[in-house]
């Protein structure tokens, strides 16, 4: 049995010190489109009739977490994977967006990387096709 929803949009919401600002940003890096936006948040997706969203609320107690964990720090809850064609070239468009790279990296085909907020998402090459 599966669950049964009342609509086909699925997604995925991550708090921020200004939901809006960082939808803005992952849609200067994935090129998606903002719907819903308001002072409070946004979601983002590929189109209208995509079936899934990142959404981004405002949290007025956001603490961002640290990566990779420390003891008395705030853990983040989930990361996002994006597989990409050429790592360096995705990192540094990401940077040229406003991301930044995590001084650890502990993958050669994987690239931490943090969007303004701190959340960690990773660029990475397709296994079969990194050799």
């Amino acid at each position: 049995m599966a669950l049964r929803t009342k609509s086909r949009w699925w997604g995925v919401v991550l708090d921020a010190p200004d939901g809006p600002e960082l939808a803005r940003f992952y849609q200067r890096l994935l090129g998606w489109q903002i719907f819903n936006e308001d002072a409070e948040g946004a979601a983002l997706a590929p189109s209208e009739d995509a079936g899934y969203n990142l959404a981004f609320e405002t949290e007025a107690k956001y603490v961002r977490p640290v990566w990779p964990s420390q003891d008395d720090k705030q853990q983040m809850s989930m990361h996002l994977d994006i597989q990409v064609e050429d790592l360096a070239e995705a990192v540094a468009y990401a940077v040229g967006v406003g991301a930044e790279e995590a001084s650890y990296q502990p993958q050669k085909t994987v690239r931490v990387m943090l969007d303004p907020a701190g959340h960690p998402f990773c660029l990475y090459l397709d296994p079969d096709e990194s050799g």
